[in-house]
C-alpha cells in the first residue's frame, strides 16, 4: 500500500471516532470531553489535507477529497446540538467516503 492509502485509512478511522464521539455528545452522555471532540476534528482536518496532498503526489484523484475538506472547514459555522451540525457531519463523512474511493487507485490488470 502507498502512503496516501495508509493516510486515507487512518483519516477514515479518525472520522469514525469523531462521529461516534459527536453522537455521544449529542445524546448527552456524561463524562465525554468536548475537547477530545475538537482534537479529533483538528486531526481529521489535517488528515484529509495530508491525504489530498499525498494523493496528488501519487497521481491519484486528489480533487475528490476537496468537497470533504470544504465541508469540514465550514463545520464551525454550525452550532453543536442543532440539526445542521450533525447533518453537515454526515454529509462530510459521505463526501470523505466517496472521495477516498475515487482517490484510491485501482490496480491495472
Amino acid at each position: 500500500m502507498t502512503p496516501h492509502q495508509w493516510t486515507l485509512l487512518g483519516t477514515g478511522a479518525l472520522l469514525v471516532l469523531l462521529l461516534l464521539l459527536g453522537l455521544s455528545l449529542q445524546l448527552g452522555r456524561r463524562g465525554v470531553d468536548r475537547r477530545a471532540h475538537h482534537l479529533l476534528f483538528f486531526l481529521v482536518c489535517a488528515g484529509v489535507t495530508v491525504s489530498a496532498g499525498l494523493a496528488w503526489r501519487a497521481g491519484a484523484a486528489a480533487w475528490a477529497l476537496l468537497p470533504a475538506l470544504t465541508l469540514l472547514l465550514r463545520m464551525p459555522r454550525t452550532r453543536p446540538g442543532r440539526a445542521d451540525h450533525w447533518q453537515r457531519a454526515l454529509a462530510c463523512a459521505a463526501a470523505f467516503l466517496s472521495g477516498a474511493l475515487l482517490a484510491w487507485p485501482l490496480p491495472l490488470r
